[in-house]
C-alpha cells in the first residue's frame, strides 16, 4: 500500500445527486420538484408563519397592552442584604461597587433598596433609588442615604 492507491473503506462514501443534467440521469425534467406549483420554481421561500392559507396564528390572536419604552428596570436589594454584606466586609459605606463585587447585581444593572429586614450599624449607603421605608430605616439607624 502507498499514497498512490489509497480510496475510503467500501461502503462509506456516496456520489452525490446531479439534479437536472437531462433526462439520461434519471433525475432531469422536474428535477424533483414535482410538478408546478410555488415550491417548483426557482426563487420560491415560505414566509415565516405562513400556514398554506390558513388565517395565520400571529393574525388569529388578538393584540394587547404596551410596552412602556421609558421603564426603568431597577435591581431589588434588601435593607437584611445590606446588612449582611456590610457585617461580612466590616464596612461603613455600602455602594454599587460592593454590590457588583459581592454579585448581586452587573455593572450596567440599576440598584433599589427596599425596606425588608432592619439595620443595626450605621451605614452609608449609595444607590440608584430608594423606597421610602428603606430610606426611613437607614436614616433611623443614623445612617445616611445617597442618591446617585
Amino acid at each position: 500500500m502507498n499514497l498512490s492507491n489509497l480510496k475510503p473503506a467500501e461502503g462509506s462514501t456516496k456520489t452525490r445527486k446531479r439534479i437536472g443534467r437531462g433526462a439520461g440521469s434519471g433525475l432531469g425534467g422536474t428535477s424533483t420538484r414535482g410538478h408546478k406549483g410555488a415550491k417548483s420554481r426557482s426563487g420560491y421561500s415560505k414566509k415565516v408563519g405562513f400556514e398554506g392559507g390558513q388565517m395565520p396564528l400571529q393574525r388569529r390572536v388578538p393584540k394587547f397592552g404596551f410596552k412602556n419604552i421609558n421603564r426603568v428596570e431597577y435591581k431589588a436589594i434588601n435593607l437584611d442584604t445590606i446588612q449582611t454584606l456590610a457585617d461580612a466586609k466590616n464596612l461603613t459605606k455600602v455602594g454599587i461597587s460592593d454590590f457588583i463585587e459581592a454579585g448581586f447585581i452587573s455593572s450596567n444593572q440599576l440598584v433599589k433598596v427596599l425596606g425588608n429586614g432592619a439595620l443595626t450599624n450605621k451605614l452609608e449607603v449609595e444607590a440608584n433609588a430608594f423606597s421610602k421605608s428603606a430610606a426611613a430605616a437607614i436614616e433611623a439607624a443614623g445612617g445616611t442615604v445617597v442618591k446617585l
